[in-house]
């Protein structure tokens, strides 16, 4: 999505948004009341980060700090979507330790006042999602963009991939979310789920939470350093302009020193005529809370040391506790089994309603 406004504008508007959203639901709770499954004074908040590639600086300012701070707002129920890898050719040793890894580093950065928990230690997602698909139509499934954009680029496409917006749709159902924060790359996947508890409570009684989407319509953007007109993505074909929450310090400063500016030399905010500097601005705004719009630099080069070393210190506190976390594999295995087992408990109740309502015995 596109903006007008300065990054660090962008990043506290869609907090704002995202939370206005939910406020407006949250004020006496008597929504979350009105629906089946749900509980007066309580809005319950669920969204899940895949498992795949390593987590970047974006996605730390553009979905996990937003998620961070919604957990002051709502009941947030976080979940790694571990079972979503499968619907593509994947390494099963690497999904294993990403999926850790992506857990624990969620955990570091602030997702542990909420229920975090690996989406294929709680069996009820697969069960869900058969009902969901049987609830389904072929026609519906074939039509999303994602499965036409994905399946194209790929050989051999699995069957997961065509059926996984019936798995995307149980992740949410089962935990009788009211909101859901979602990129509008999701909107799609959105509406369908809406359609499938609409269409499942229609015809064999009330038994779903029918959700909403939250669209912020200003969304935190970090651009790649190498080429500051695309997002930066754990998905690039380069390292070069990709900052992960676990580079070390060196590396951070490396590859913000690297980082591609513009032609002339004047510091300022301006994304479609500088999109270089403007993405080392923002970033520096991000980081250390200093306005985008009133650059103090002289050069190029004193900009991206600013920069560099805003950003080594936000993440210096993840790393820490990320470091923690992975020199006692143990307690993370215990955290990590406690929230399923929880998850599991919360949920066997919606699960055995739906199996009830669909006819099962």
């Amino acid at each position: 999505m596109t903006s007008t406004t300065s990054q660090t504008t962008s990043q506290t508007t869609s907090q704002t948004e995202i939370r206005t959203g939910i406020q407006a639901d949250i004020r006496t709770g008597t929504r979350a009341a009105e629906r089946p499954g749900g509980r007066a004074g309580t809005t319950r908040v669920f969204s899940a980060f895949q498992a795949t590639g390593r987590l970047t600086l974006g996605n730390y300012l553009g979905a996990i700090l937003p998620a961070v701070r919604l957990q002051d707002e709502a009941a947030c129920v976080y979940a790694v979507a571990d079972l979503h890898a499968l619907t593509v050719r994947h390494d099963p040793a690497v999904l294993r330790a990403r999926t850790r890894e992506v857990a624990a580093l969620l955990l570091a950065c602030g997702l542990d006042r909420s229920v975090l928990y690996l989406q294929s230690r709680v069996p009820a997602h697969t069960e869900l999602s058969y009902l969901l698909e049987s609830t389904a139509y072929e026609g519906e499934m074939r039509r999303m963009i994602q499965f036409r954009e994905k399946s194209a680029a790929q050989e051999e496409v699995r069957l997961s991939l065509l059926t996984y917006p019936a798995l995307m749709a149980a992740d949410i159902l089962l935990h009788r979310a009211d909101l859901v924060p979602v990129g509008e790359d999701q909107r799609q996947h959105m509406e369908l789920t809406r359609d499938l508890a609409l269409r499942f409570n229609r015809r064999y009684g009330e038994t779903f939470v029918v959700p909403e989407a939250v669209y912020p319509r200003v969304a935190a953007r970090v651009m790649d350093l190498a080429v500051p007109t695309a997002k930066m993505s754990k998905s690039s074909a380069s390292e070069a302009g990709t900052v992960y929450l676990l580079d070390p310090p060196a590396d951070i400063r490396r590859k913000i020193m690297r980082a591609v500016t513009d032609s002339g030399n004047e510091v300022r905010y301006d994304p479609a005529g500088k999109p270089g500097v403007s993405n080392l601005l923002a970033l520096l705004a991000a980081c250390s809370g200093r306005p985008v719009e009133s650059p103090v630099h002289s050069s190029y080069g004193a900009l991206k040391k600013d920069t560099a070393e805003a950003v080594i210190e936000a993440l210096a506190p993840v790393r820490e506790r990320f470091a923690v976390l992975s020199a006692d594999p143990a307690e993370l295995d215990r955290i990590l089994a406690a929230a399923a087992a929880r998850v599991t408990e919360e949920t066997s109740g919606l699960l055995a309603a739906a199996r009830l309502a669909i006819g099962l015995a």
